[in-house]
């Protein structure tokens, strides 16, 4: 794990290589920065690689099938187009990944304690769902003791689906709340000014013990 100002090294690092590659617009260019990364990326490269495939594979695999269906209909369609999209999601997945494995977030974050702040509930969301996910899943597999069937599984999907939307709307409301009462929205900014209206001062009278009065003083 990297620490300290290396780690923010790494971050700013990062940070190039992503804006980098998005000006890459040659196929096989792609392909040999992927193999220098898992040439760089150590023994965990091929588990890496394989979060970076399975995080990739719904988006990439919709964004394909829809730019050819799409194409086809129009008469453009063009396999270097589609194969340069796939490979730049694809190597920045996995610079995304490695990174996340080398690099604490927060040590790289220290110098800016606004990004810190972001980072941390960013981080204290993530785990919250992977928790709900976790549980999701041990209590599917502890009701089903043998194969459930595809119509079963799509009901759980779907099931889940809906408990992760409510979560995430009420963590928002709740995270929202939070922050402004910590005061990281003003909302009130750009509002003019209020001055209090004009009033008059109270009348206040000593209170001597030989005279006797009604007035209480306020």
């Amino acid at each position: 794990m990297v620490r300290g100002v290396k780690a923010t090294h790494w971050l700013l690092a990062y940070f190039a290589a992503v804006v980098a590659v998005t000006f890459i617009h040659a196929p096989w260019l792609l392909v040999a920065l992927l193999v220098v990364a898992l040439a760089m990326s150590g023994r965990g490269r091929w588990k890496i690689a394989r979060r970076a495939v399975l995080a990739g594979l719904t988006f990439n695999l919709a964004v394909s099938l829809g730019y050819a269906a799409v194409a086809q209909w129009q008469g453009s369609f063009s396999a270097r187009y589609l194969m340069l999209v796939n490979l730049r999601v694809l190597l920045l997945l996995f610079l995304g990944f490695w990174f996340v494995a080398r690099v604490n977030l927060l040590e790289a974050c220290r110098f800016s304690p606004t990004l810190g702040f972001v980072v941390t509930l960013a981080a204290g969301q993530i785990g919250a769902f992977a928790r709900l996910l976790r549980d999701f899943r041990l209590a599917f597999a502890s009701r089903n003791a043998a194969a459930p069937a595809l119509q079963d599984r799509a009901r759980h999907a779907a099931a889940q689906a809906v408990q992760l939307l409510d979560k995430s709307v009420c963590m928002a409301a709740e995270t929202a709340l939070a922050m402004r009462s910590r005061g990281c929205f003003d909302d009130y900014a750009d509002l003019p000014a209020m001055t209090p209206a004009n009033q008059p001062a109270p009348v206040w009278r000593p209170r001597h013990g030989a005279v006797r009065t009604s007035y209480r003083k306020p």
